[in-house]
Order: structure tokens, then sequence, then C-alpha cells
């Protein structure tokens, strides 16, 4: 049996502390970067060169969440979401999620959930959490 060779990118803005396992196939975040409320935005590039984008917040209730920056009816305009106070809006239709329904309610136009733990001070996310929302980002499915 073969090792498979994976690479990947994640793009985090500048001093947001993201950092990459690739041996325990994660990816952390120190849960500090979240305290502010405020939606953090990041990226991570498949191995075929496919963007998935992703967001962390802590909701007002004081869970750190995340979710992709997509929905099941939204995707194909790629435009994700945007925060405005303690609500996540989508910037195709303008539907208003509540932080603390993020990563809690998934289908129709609630920005569907990515799988998170909260690990002593670091938020880690497995990179085949992250790889499952390929569908929502694959250029060539859209119209």
């Amino acid at each position: 049996m073969g090792v498979i060779g994976v690479s990947f990118l994640i793009y985090a803005p500048k001093g947001e502390g993201a950092s990459v396992e690739s041996a325990g196939g994660q990816v952390s975040y120190p849960v500090k970067t979240f305290q502010d409320g405020k939606a953090r935005f990041y990226q991570y590039k498949a191995s075929d060169g496919t963007p998935i984008k992703y967001f962390i917040i802590k909701s007002s209730d004081g869970v750190i969440r995340a979710a992709f920056d997509a929905c099941d009816v939204c995707w194909p305009e790629g435009k994700g979401y945007e925060q405005r106070g303690d609500y996540m809006v989508c910037r195709n239709c303008g539907k208003r999620f509540a932080s603390v329904k993020v990563n809690e309610i998934k289908g129709g136009c609630n920005p569907a959930p990515l799988n998170r733990q909260v690990i002593g001070d670091l938020t880690v996310i497995k990179v085949k959490d992250i790889l499952e929302g390929k569908q929502y980002f694959n250029l060539s499915r859209r119209g």
C-alpha cells in the first residue's frame, strides 16, 4: 500500500494564526482569535486547486462555530456570507442567520455546517471535513 500525496494551502488573514498539521490531517486556530465575535474567513486549497472557503465565528452564546462560506441554495452564485452584527447574511439572497444557529441548522440557505472541535486552546478542523465542502466551490458544477 502506497502513500497518497496531498497538497493544500490554507489562507488566513495576516495575524490570524492558522497552523497546519499535515501528519495529523487537521487545521488548528487559536481560540483567542475568535474572542471578539467577528467571523474570520479562511480558504483551503484542495490538491486539484479548488478553493474551499469557510468561516469560524464565536457566536453570541459563547460557542465557536464553523461553516462553509456557501449554502445548499445559493452556492452556484459563489457569493458566500458577510457578518452584520450577530448575523451572517447571504450575499446572494439577503437572508440572515443568527450566529447561534451557525453549525446547528443545515439545508436550505443556512450556512453549510463544518465540523469543528475545541481542544484546549485550539479550534481544530479535520482536513477530511473541509474536503467534504468541495462540492460548493467546484466551478464546473456552476450554471
